[in-house]
C-alpha cells in the first residue's frame, strides 16, 4: 500500500473561530486506539466540545466525540475518552502558563491525517465578547457584499 501525503481534513470547530480570538496556534500528534483510527479514516469525528487541559505537565484532549467504529468488537474504544496529545515540553509549559491568565483556553481547531498521521490542530483562545461575535459577523457580511459586487462588475466588464 501506498503512503498517504498531504493533508486529509477529518473535523473542523467553525464555532471555536467565532466565539474566540485565536491568539496562537500548534499542531500537535495525538496518542489513539486502533478503532479510533479505523473510525476517523471513515471521516467521523465532531470538535464541538472539545477542550485541552493541562494535567501534570501533560496536555489531554477532552470532550472530542469519535463515534465507535463499527466493524469493532470488544476492543471498540469509549467515544468522548479523553486523549493525550503529542506536544514539546517547552510548547506545553507555555500553555500552561498562559491558559492559566483570565479568560484564555486552549480550544481544537481540526482535526486531521497529515501524511497517514492523525494530527489536531489546537489554539491558545481568549474569549470574545459579545459585541465582539456581533462585529466579526457584520465584517464577514461587508466582506461577502464585497466581493460578490466586485464580481457581477467583472461579469458586467467581460459581456
Amino acid at each position: 500500500m501506498a503512503k498517504e501525503k498531504g493533508r486529509k481534513l477529518i473535523a473542523q470547530n467553525k464555532k471555536a473561530r467565532h466565539d474566540y480570538h485565536i491568539l496562537d496556534t500548534y499542531e500537535c500528534g495525538l496518542v489513539l486506539m486502533g478503532t479510533e483510527v479505523k473510525s476517523l479514516r471513515q471521516g467521523r469525528a465532531s470538535l464541538a466540545d472539545g477542550f485541552v487541559h493541562i494535567d501534570g505537565h501533560e496536555a489531554w484532549l477532552h470532550n472530542v466525540h469519535v463515534p465507535e467504529y463499527s466493524q469493532g468488537t470488544w476492543t471498540n474504544h469509549s467515544a468522548r475518552r479523553k486523549r493525550k496529545l503529542l506536544l514539546h515540553r517547552a510548547e506545553i509549559d507555555k500553555l500552561e502558563s498562559k491558559s492559566q491568565e483570565t479568560g484564555h483556553t486552549i480550544v481544537p481547531l481540526a482535526l486531521y491525517f497529515k501524511d497517514g498521521r492523525a494530527k489536531v490542530e489546537i489554539a491558545l483562545a481568549k474569549g470574545k465578547k459579545e459585541y465582539d461575535k456581533r462585529q466579526t459577523l457584520r465584517e464577514k457580511q461587508d466582506r461577502r457584499e464585497a466581493d460578490r459586487a466586485m464580481s457581477a462588475a467583472r461579469r458586467r466588464q467581460r459581456a
